[in-house]
């Protein structure tokens, strides 16, 4: 990699973006495409073709010899299938390059190997990927060469959404309706469109590669099944923001390159609180695009940590006892023409757009906040959510004691007359300069907080799309503004219905705005008084894409149908119970070829050296011997988990599939997984440090 770059050269150096196409496409099809882009007006084949000839030629001068349709199916990772541009040979043996309007706008993978919860059956192998024009193509330079990237959505030959794209877009079509409804209600005439926007940050951790590739379970698992915590953690604070180290650095400074080209926002950085985590923060994007900008820097994470002789952890809680890591879905509604709703103003109790959408958004997230909460469920998070770091599985709002404020006024006398000031910062210290603090203060405990003018969800796991969280917060929101549009055409006077409905919502949803300590025991009593749901595992949070309220909201929108809502579960379920299952077997692997083996060789060797002592003299063994006696004594612990956990594995192919396996594996096989671990733990701390068959924590976090 070269020493400098200039940024503004490089950015997007990469992509199909709007420059590209206005200074590569006649006019009249890039305006043609430009509607297409911006008002869903149906595209012709004809300008089909002429975008893909001009996309193909764009692509060989960048090295492309490939194009592939990119899409995000619900495996978790992204799928592509690479075909040549090269067209059958000519009769002098040459071959032309060629790739066509219908190439560009349809694929068709195979969709009967890929997750449909009973979309489809083996035997329909049928699937299509169709051109999402919104989120520009790219070109990837990587080992294999240089290839095209199309991104696409993906569905069934029937029509059922396959992937995370699908109902993404149709949530923004929903929403946009309902906004742009809203905004004409309230006198805004020139508005023409509304996009969710996301900001979505990506926390990771790095190790060495090759302590990597000496522990079973981070290879098969992504997390340390094992591990006793080092003598140092994260209690001293000194690596959150801390000065980056030179080889962090490095790889740093090559990822953003590699952002930048592909026109990803990489804008901030950081190390984070735990040893060996970090973060890097995009600039806002519309939503779609958003996600896969965000699949692309996990990508590009791993694949330069590997240059650079590390590995890129994404696991949502790879060591036990440290911090874990998420995702921060930063979501906020903007307009064309440059209107973000959710931005309060000077005088938020004057705003009174910002109180409706702002009310709105309480009522739908109070009323789905089921929903929410199943949009960040994954295995991994079960291990972070709750945990004293990252937000409760209870679902809050924190709006800051500004906007808390005007809502109790409203409450209270139904007209709200002022809005607290944020004061001037009063250091002490005379050279600094002064300057005015923000109004409200912010609360990292909160899992849905508002900061400023958007709302943080603060619940994704760092490996899942954004996609999911941003479906639900899309039609939950359509809902509420649909139904708030109802009322208000049907009103005598707007603007006093207006100040009903900002009261009425504001009440009657009180109970889900909490701005105190989400990690305190005090909040989980308080959370239950009120009557939050506490669903505290994925597969407790699983039922609430089924219920008949989630099939409605989804259905009246287009969203969803019962039938993918179903499918949903079902892969959702199937999930959680084959990642428990390689998780167990990973354990018992571990512990029968590598831990127990251990622990008998230095069970011999202390035995040995204590009949060895005692045969030279009447010497005190007493040490040795209590040493000897623990260990055993936690071999024995270990086995007889190991045992039981061997019998449970064995039992989990024979549960019914869906809700009833993933219900063993959670409520049977997870508790002997940790009933194991408890001794191993104890054992490393015993065993000789050069007799113990995998680096520890220790090695793992501060040796990077």
């Amino acid at each position: 990699m070269s020493e400098y770059i200039n940024v503004t050269d490089t950015f997007g150096c990469d992509v199909f973006n709007d420059s590209v196409m206005q200074e590569r496409l006649p006019k009249k099809v890039y305006k043609e495409l430009k509607r297409t882009i911006e008002e869903g007006a149906d595209l012709t084949m004809e300008i089909a073709d002429v975008v893909a000839h001009e996309m193909k030629e764009w692509a060989i001068e960048k090295g492309a010899t490939h194009y592939t349709h990119w899409f995000q199916p619900l495996t978790g990772v992204t799928a592509e299938k690479h075909d040549a541009f090269i067209t059958a040979p000519m009769e002098n043996g040459k071959v032309l390059m060629s790739f066509s309007g219908k190439e560009l706008i349809k694929g068709e993978p195979d969709a009967s190997s890929f997750p449909s919860g009973g979309l489809r059956a083996t035997f329909e192998a049928r699937g299509y990927t169709t051109w999402d024009c919104t989120s520009p193509a790219f070109v990837r330079h990587d080992e294999g060469g240089c290839t095209l990237c199309i991104p696409t959505a993906f569905c069934s030959y029937t029509g059922e959404a396959l992937d995370q794209k699908t109902p993404l877009l149709r949530s923004m079509q929903a929403i946009n309706v309902q906004a742009v409804r809203l905004l004409r209600l309230l006198g805004n005439t020139t508005s023409k469109k509304v996009i969710p926007s996301v900001g979505a940050e990506q926390e990771y951790f790095l190790i060495d590669r090759e302590k990597w590739q000496q522990r079973k379970d981070l290879i098969y698992t992504g997390r340390t099944l094992f591990g006793a915590m080092p003598p140092k953690g994260q209690e001293m604070d000194d690596h959150y923001f801390g000065t980056i180290r030179q080889r962090i650095a490095r790889y740093m400074k090559e990822v953003n390159e590699e952002c930048w080209k592909l026109g990803v926002t990489a804008k901030t950085q950081h190390n984070e609180v735990a040893p060996a985590q970090h973060e890097l923060a995009p600039i806002y994007a519309p939503v779609n695009m958003a996600a896969d900008q965000n699949q692309l820097m996990m990508r590009i994470l791993k694949r330069v940590a590997h240059r650079h002789g590390m590995y890129c952890l994404l696991h949502e809680k790879p060591f036990a006892g440290l911090n874990g890591s998420g995702k921060h879905n930063n979501w906020s509604l903007t307009t064309d023409d440059g209107i973000n709703l959710l931005d309060p103003g000077k005088h938020p109790h004057e705003n009174v757009q910002f109180l409706l959408v702002l009310t709105c958004i309480l009522k739908a997230v109070d009323e789905h906040a089921d929903l929410l909460r199943e949009s960040a469920a994954n295995v991994g998070n079960d291990e972070r959510l709750g945990g004293q770091e990252a937000p409760p599985a209870i679902i809050s709002v924190f709006l800051g004691e500004q906007l808390e404020d005007v809502l109790e006024q409203l409450i209270n006398t139904g007209t709200a007359t002022h809005s607290i000031k944020g004061e001037i910062l009063d250091t002490g210290v005379k050279t600094l300069p002064d300057f005015r603090k923000d109004a409200t203060d912010r609360n990292r405990t909160s899992p849905f907080a508002f900061t400023g003018n958007k709302f943080e969800f603060r619940m994704v796991g760092s490996k899942d799309s954004i996609s999911e969280c941003n479906v639900v917060l899309n039609t939950i929101a359509a809902e509420v503004f649909r139904d708030t549009c109802d009322r208000l055409e049907k009103a005598d006077d707007v603007m006093a219905e207006v100040q009903n409905i900002i009261k009425e919502y504001a009440t009657q949803h009180q109970r889900i705005v909490f701005n105190g300590n989400g990690y305190s025991k005090e909040w989980e009593e308080e959370a239950k008084r009120r009557g939050l749901p506490n669903l505290s595992s994925m597969v407790e949070a699983i039922p609430a894409l089924t219920t008949e309220k989630a099939v409605r909201l989804f259905e009246s929108f287009g969203v969803f149908t019962r039938a993918e809502l179903e499918s949903r579960a079902e892969i959702q379920y199937e999930i959680y119970a084959k990642e428990i299952n390689i998780e167990a077997r990973v354990m018992i692997d571990m512990a029968t070829k590598q831990i127990i083996p251990a622990v008998i060789r230095y069970t011999t060797v202390l035995a040995n050296s204590i009949n060895t002592v005692k045969a030279a003299g009447d010497i005190d063994v007493s040490v040795q011997m209590e040493l000897l006696k623990k260990t055993s004594d936690y071999l024995h612990q270990t086995n007889v988990a190991m045992s039981k956990l061997k019998e449970l594995v064995g039992q989990i192919q024979t549960q019914e599939e869906g809700q009833k396996r993933a219900c063993f594996c959670r409520e049977q096989v997870v508790p002997v997984m940790k009933a194991l671990r408890r001794p191993v733990d104890e054992l490393e701390m015993l065993v000789d440090k050069e007799m113990w068959p995998m680096p520890s924590y220790g090695d793992l976090v501060f040796e990077v």
